[in-house]
């Protein structure tokens, strides 16, 4: 079993390696003046079982150029097996025309990332269930809703917590931690009017004197947790506190945060660190190295992925 680590999220990697007992594979990604890509495997791969860690977050096209030359790289060195590890699926967001001639792209990138080489993926908490039938190889995605559900019951015990989804299309995410935490859930009617834009209708669930954690999968420019905290505190409140898996916190995401009426944010590292988001007093990340550590043995082993969530 060979790991090797692209340039998006490094620390992760080392993370992994080091639960697993494995030093990081030798390998270079650099750039030519130009900014090309070239790839070089510095160890012999042939025969291994090889995962490439690696997240297609900002810069999100020159990770996804990483991780598809560091495939093709590998399939020609002749390895056994090559497993994708991608904590945050980048293009997940675009998994539907949402318009008249508009693409794909989650489609794209998935046929992307199999004709490059990859025979299997390993990822965490996809935007949108159905983007592994874009795939025409194994895909395991990942759940960060036990880590989470076991953070919120060490940090919010004896209080009264009120799941919230930010909107309807996470609700099957939001009703999980609620039916773990034994809780009531609420909804949030948003709607958008252009894209990265969100506005709050309704909240639908008596949050009255509650103490309300949105639960959702991305925070990109923060708008839409922001909104919503706003809404839930007029609405009644006690707190409100989000806890989402990926951090992508584009812009001025940090202080629009910051400035919100949230007790804290919680995130995990499948995106690395910026500087501000160490930097912030109400946001933090919790790790998901012993997760995807545990799952990339179980599929060298040939073992069950999904009894990690029994």
């Amino acid at each position: 079993m060979k790991i090797v680590a692209c340039n998006s999220n490094r620390p992760l990697a080392q993370a992994v390696a080091d639960i697993l007992g494995l030093k990081l594979t030798d390998a270079s990604v650099r750039r030519f003046a130009d900014m090309e890509i070239f790839v070089e495997i510095h160890e012999n791969i042939r025969g291994e079982d090889v995962f490439v860690i690696q997240s297609t977050s900002y810069p999100a096209n020159d990770h996804l150029m990483e991780l598809l030359i560091t495939l093709d790289a590998l399939r020609r060195s002749s390895a056994r097996r090559v497993t994708a590890v991608v904590p945050y699926f980048g293009y997940a967001r675009q998994d539907r025309k949402s318009g008249p001639r508009t693409p794909i792209s989650a489609k794209l990138v998935a046929n992307l990332i199999t004709q490059a080489g990859a025979d299997r993926v390993l990822t965490l908490d996809l935007h949108a269930g159905q983007i592994q039938g874009f795939f025409d190889i194994p895909v395991d995605n990942l759940y960060a809703a036990p880590l989470f559900a076991r953070d919120i019951q060490s940090r919010y015990a004896g209080r009264d917590l009120m799941i919230v989804s930010p909107d309807v299309g996470g609700v099957v995410r939001a009703r999980v931690i609620a039916q773990r935490l034994n809780t009531d859930l609420a909804i949030i009617d948003k709607r958008r009017p252009q894209a990265g834009v969100s506005e709050v209708m309704n909240v639908i669930g008596d949050v009255s004197g509650r103490d309300c954690i949105i639960i959702d999968d991305i925070c990109d420019s923060g708008g839409t947790h922001c909104n919503a905290a706003a809404a839930l505190m007029k609405n009644g409140a006690r707190s409100v506190s989000a806890y989402v898996t990926h951090g992508v916190l584009s812009g001025a995401a940090v202080q629009r945060i910051a400035d919100a009426p949230i007790e804290a944010m919680v995130v995990t590292d499948s995106i690395a660190a910026t500087e501000a988001v160490q930097q912030a007093e109400n946001i933090r990340q919790i790790p998901i190295a012993p997760l995807l550590a545990e799952a990339m043995r179980r599929i060298s082993e040939e073992a069950s992925v999904s009894s990690l969530f029994d």
